[in-house]
């Protein structure tokens, strides 16, 4: 699995707007130019998590975009989810999927549950606040 520059760069707006989270919108000509993605771009990915209710937009003067939840409820899961859709390892897991018929003698399914299982556990238990904050710092690869 690979996680798309749609993906990191969600990731990279939600703590732009995690750093700035004091009740104002943020204009997105703002977060273009601090985090040096292209606007078209941003404006996909803005209207993906709006639609999903992680971010409140709203146009014209005094316009932009925060965050719909405080940076300690909004959970790097969230971001993933709505901007990488199902992060299903493998198609029988996917939400969609029929049930397979294959699955009571699949010696593999349960490695693969387990590891979905591990990366929502994962990615759910980081916090947009925790990647600002660098609370995430031990994570490291040593």
């Amino acid at each position: 699995m690979m996680i798309s520059t749609k993906g990191r760069y969600a990731l990279r707006v939600v703590t732009d707007l995690a750093k700035r989270y004091d009740g104002n919108y943020v204009p997105l000509k703002d977060i273009v130019s601090r985090q040096g993605i292209s606007q078209k771009y941003l404006e996909s990915i803005t209207t993906d998590l709006v639609k999903a209710g992680l971010l409140l937009g709203i146009r014209g003067k005094g316009g932009g975009y925060k965050l719909a939840l405080p940076p300690d409820k909004l959970t790097v899961w969230d971001v993933l989810s709505v901007s990488e859709g199902d992060l299903a390892p493998i198609s029988c897991l996917k939400e969609t999927a029929a049930p397979c018929s294959r699955a009571d003698e699949c010696c593999t399914l349960p490695m693969w549950e387990n590891f979905y299982s591990m990366m929502r556990d994962y990615f759910g238990g980081i916090t947009v606040e925790d990647l600002t904050t660098g609370a995430n710092d031990n994570m490291r690869r040593k």
